[in-house]
């Protein structure tokens, strides 16, 4: 579908991407991975069409339709939240103008048989198909199902934008993307701003479509649930497994090994050679066997070993200065603006003691932490803190806020006191900053290297309570790993507002979760929690049983109706029944065609028209779904 070919970037010297090529097929979900600054948003941005390469090409097919989400984007003011994302749907309202254009046009015109009005008509019925082929004559049901997805309420839909932070405008981009249905979704780590209920909604969206997905993201979990391929970029090249990132580390890691052993098996080989041919050499009786292990060597393909990518980050924190058993103590704490944020909260974290603070975002997580570091006082209830206890904040928007025109030592240098300041380029060193690396300026820095950057500013004095705000947003998976085995090593205190899963298994032992305006503590680590929460909501289906037999009650006294009215409703019960059986035949009938048309796309023959087939029966599809869905819950309903 989409082609890659000898592509290459480079920045003067220095080539990000050397002679790369790839193809990236109709139903490939790929995780683009490697490390910061490796090229990965860069890749995506030349699949946008918004970089150039500076040699070799991406071709795409015109009828290939792509939908990028970057990391940062500016935002427009004005909107409600709804009326923004209902402009996903503006061609289709645009069509839809037209349609009732023509449609008044046809109305008011008498001349039938003129070559006019039969063009007109062509006109109207290309309309009307093209409406048909997208399935969306009820988009609005699906701006608002997104919406929910992402974690919007309804009450939010008619709250402007310009209200919710940078994180939540970040949801309505997604969501406008996605109800555009592309054939290629680029995704530049789209979990950043999204909590776990949000995380697992989209895992399940991206999932269950059939177009291509190409995404970044450091949450392994996330990218192991979505994708079936795994791209990674090191050193200006790609190696490319169809499996998901966990089989491929794995995979990968055999690969090298296996290129290695063969490398030293070779080397001794030529080795061996080499000494037959100079102990040989200038003996006239083997002149002959000389000669021929000279051609053999010359015809040696020469095995050569992945080079590795080795630069890592060295993180330690520095030894915390003792605090009292009790770090954190809250009792019946209320936190109110125009609505009430939490209340009746009461916890205690205890000295060594790492913590999670999870739930969807809007829920408290933020108020409690700068209640804690003392930002917000005007609460009611007790919160105290121990003796001695000395805070390290890390901030998920303390990356945005470095000044860009500094360098990196510059950035460190003018806030480092002291004896620290004579040791800024041995920890510039340990943060992957050694060398030149210091004297970037941070405007040219990946979304990763400022994370770096900001991180740098916890050490720069001891501290015996890390408090850390989605900490991994922009890190790669390496440098993930070794900030959980710096926090798992830290001798103090740790409270951490993540939803990466991955990253908070094995690390804390109790969770906290925010949500109905209340926190409650759950012991045991994230997966403890997540499958906790799940029995928990089936428990919350059992004591709903009294509801059910209220039902019953009404079906009892529905009984009682009139003959007339009972037979009525039998014929619109039998109605709806066809209804959702020719429903349910239509969707039997499309979904055989997508089959036969996938097998035909498999072959390789006629891709642009098969693919205009494809997406034209797909779309059909969803509608018919979505229909189906409609009419089974209007049948449930006269069934009541």
């Amino acid at each position: 579908m989409i082609s890659v070919d000898n592509l290459s970037v480079s920045f003067g010297s220095f080539n990000l991407f050397d002679n790369i090529s790839f193809v990236v097929n109709p139903k490939d979900k790929i995780a683009l991975v490697g490390k910061n600054g490796a090229g990965k948003s860069t890749m995506l941005k030349i699949f946008a069409g918004i970089q150039v390469p500076t040699s070799g090409s991406v071709v795409v097919p015109k009828d290939v339709t792509i939908g990028y989400l970057p990391q940062h984007m500016i935002h427009v003011d004005g909107k409600t939240v709804l009326q923004e994302a209902e402009t996903a749907f503006d061609h289709v309202k645009q069509m839809q103008t037209e349609i009732d254009m023509l449609t008044a046009e046809v109305a008011e015109r008498t001349d039938y048989e003129s070559e006019e009005y039969t063009e007109l008509i062509e006109r109207l019925s290309l309309k009307n198909e093209q409406m048909q082929t997208l399935g969306l004559s009820n988009f609005q049901a699906d701006v608002e199902k997104t919406l929910l997805g992402l974690g919007f309420e309804r009450k939010d839909f008619g709250r402007d934008t310009s209200e919710f932070s940078g994180g939540w405008r970040m949801r309505i981009e997604l969501a406008k993307i996605l109800m555009r249905q592309p054939d290629v979704l680029l995704l530049d780590e789209p979990t950043n701003h999204l909590d776990i209920e949000s995380i697992q909604w989209l895992e399940n969206f991206l999932s269950s479509r059939n177009c291509a997905v190409i995404l970044i993201s450091h949450d392994r979990a996330f990218i192991d649930a979505v994708t079936n391929r795994t791209i990674e970029i090191s050193l200006g090249k790609i190696y490319d497994y169809r499996v998901p990132y966990s089989q491929y580390v794995e995979l990968r890691k055999e690969r090298r090994e296996q290129q290695i052993r063969a490398y030293k098996n070779q080397q001794k080989q030529i080795q061996d050679t080499e000494e037959f041919i100079e102990r040989f050499r200038y003996k006239a009786t083997k002149s002959v066997q000389v000669q021929s292990r000279i051609k053999q060597l010359e015809k040696i393909d020469r095995i050569e070993v992945d080079m590795e990518d080795n630069a890592s980050l060295h993180l330690k924190f520095p030894p915390a200065p003792r605090s009292g058993d009790i770090v954190v103590e809250i009792d019946e704490l209320e936190k109110k603006y125009d609505d009430v944020v939490f209340s009746n909260v009461s916890l205690m974290i205890k000295r060594g003691e790492k913590v999670a603070f999870v739930g969807k975002n809007g829920e408290g997580k933020s108020t409690l932490v700068k209640c804690i570091m003392n930002e917000i006082t005007d609460y009611t209830g007790k919160l105290k803190l121990g003796h001695n206890v000395k805070i390290g904040y890390f901030a998920q928007n303390q990356a945005s806020l470095l000044d860009e025109n500094r360098t990196v030592f510059e950035t460190i240098d003018y806030v480092a006191v002291g004896d620290i300041r004579t040791k800024i380029r041995d920890i510039l060193g340990a943060f992957m900053f050694g060398g030149e690396a210091s004297d970037k300026k941070v405007k040219v820095l990946s979304g990763g290297e400022r994370s770096r950057l900001a991180m740098i500013r916890l050490l720069l004095e001891p501290v015996n309570l890390l408090i850390l705000d989605e900490p991994t947003n922009h890190l790669d998976m390496r440098s993930k790993d070794v900030l959980k085995e710096a926090i798992l090593a830290f001798d103090g205190t740790a409270i951490i507002v993540s939803h990466d899963r991955e990253f908070l298994d094995g690390l804390v032992t109790k969770v906290y979760e925010f949500g109905n305006k209340r926190v409650k503590e759950n012991l045991g680590g994230i997966f403890d929690f997540l499958k906790a929460k799940k029995l928990q909501s089936l428990q919350q289906l059992e004591m709903r049983a009294p509801k059910i037999e209220a039902k019953e009650e009404k079906v009892i006294s529905e009984n009682k109706i009139s003959y007339e009215e009972r037979k009525e409703l039998n014929k619109k019960i039998k109605k709806a029944e066809r209804a959702v059986e020719e429903a349910e035949k239509a969707i039997s009938a499309l979904e055989e065609q997508q089959s036969s048309l996938e097998a035909e796309l498999n072959k390789g023959e006629n891709l642009d028209e098969l693919m205009s087939k494809y997406n034209k029966v797909k779309r059909e599809l969803e509608q018919k779904m979505y229909e189906w869905e409609i009419l089974t819950e209007e049948l449930e309903d006269l069934k009541k």
